[in-house]
This record gives structure tokens, sequence and C-alpha cells, in this order.
């Protein structure tokens, strides 16, 4: 399966966001990944329910929302009704992970589940047939624009071959700090998802660096 790519809004220039998510519905991007911050879970707020259902109105890529928030069982149908396909939750915001994906699945999304670069990946373990999607948090949830952190490459490494053991494929999705620098190591640590906000919403040329994100070749890439 040739790689997704799905944008961060979150790096867009939200005085021309109609213009931000049009140029992404002209672009090779596969979806359009939306961050939810609630300034507790992570230090940083960014929107709620009602931008994501007017992202969702402007767009025509799938909604792939990360709720980086506390309590996440609260909003599950609210951001399914504002149009999110795949709800992402943080397994460190859950005490009660299988009822919440099991929730997230009742209310008609794809359910994925993220994790903090120092979590673990064997958290995965008792959920890991049950999920559609494995969100590698590759720098500190909270911010924009952070570096990448290399360390977190092994534990991609590590997920894809959990999920083979068990024949399962889930989406493997890594987001922060991924760029045309270190896309290709990502890839072939076993990810299949990239996330992409500043090195796409700040260059010069953003359908031409989705684009690249694109056409990196897979093949034979996986070690």
């Amino acid at each position: 399966m040739k790689q997704l790519i799905a944008p961060s809004i979150l790096a867009a220039d939200f005085l021309h966001l109609e213009k931000e998510v049009s140029m992404v519905n002209e672009s090779e991007a596969d979806w359009l990944h939306v961050d939810v911050m609630d300034g507790k879970f992570v230090p940083n707020i960014s929107f709620g329910m009602d931008i994501v259902k007017a992202i969702h109105s402007a767009s025509t890529k799938p909604l792939d929302v990360h709720l980086m928030i506390e309590e996440p069982e609260k909003y599950i149908d609210a951001f399914r009704d504002a149009g999110a396909e795949i709800i992402t939750v943080h397994a460190e915001a859950s005490v009660h992970l299988h009822r919440l994906v099991q929730q997230i699945k009742q209310s008609g999304a794809r359910a994925g589940i993220a994790l903090n670069p120092h979590t673990p990946a064997q958290i995965l373990e008792n959920v890991l047939e049950d999920i559609d999607l494995i969100c590698v948090m590759s720098v500190n949830p909270g911010f924009g624009g952070q570096r990448f952190i290399y360390r977190t490459i092994p534990k991609v490494r590590q997920i894809n071959a959990m999920c083979q053991a068990v024949n399962v494929s889930p989406y493997i999705e890594v987001d922060g700090g991924i760029g045309l620098q270190n896309a290709e190591a990502v890839l072939r640590a076993g990810a299949n998802v990239l996330v992409a906000g500043s090195s796409v919403f700040r260059s010069a040329n953003p359908k031409g660096v989705i684009s690249q994100l694109k056409e990196i070749d897979v093949r034979n890439l996986i070690i």
C-alpha cells in the first residue's frame, strides 16, 4: 500500500482556513489531520467541535481527528457528528481503553490510539486487534513545529512487528516533525501514514511537498 499523507491543519494559516483546506483538497493528500487540544492533557488549546464541523464542510478529504484531551469519552459522539471519520485518543488519557475504542466504533468512526514518545508499545497488546490506527507521536504533543524525536523510530518498527505477529494491519501513523528529511526512515520502519504540518503549510510549495512525500518509493523499504 502506498503511504497516506495527512497534512495537519494545526500548522495552517487560521486567518485563511478555507483557503488552506482548499489547497489540501487540490493536493495528493489522502486525509486531513485535525489536532484537538484542551489545555489540560497538553499545554495548549486549539479548537473544538464547531471548527471541526466547519473544516468538514469545506474538506473533500476524510478528517483524521486526533483528540489530545482529558476524558475523551465525553466527546466522541460530538466529534463524530462534527465530521470525524477517524477518531484517535491517547492511551495515556483513558483508564478504560478497550471500552473507549468500542465507543468510537459504535459512533461509526474508525478508532485510533496515540502513544506519547515515552509510552511503551506494549500498552497496545490487549487492544491491538480492535483498533484501526496507531498514532506514534514523534514529538511531545501540544505544539506544532517541534523537532522530530528519532528515538521513536524503533517504536514504529516494534509496533509493525507486533501487528504482524497477530496478523492485523491497522494504519501505523507517525505524527510530529515529519518532513522530507526523515519520511523515508519512518516508512522504512513500517509506518504507512505520515502526518505533516509545518513542512507542508509553511512551505513555499505546499502541494509540491505533499506530492514529494507521496511519491517516496516504499517498495522494499521495510527492514
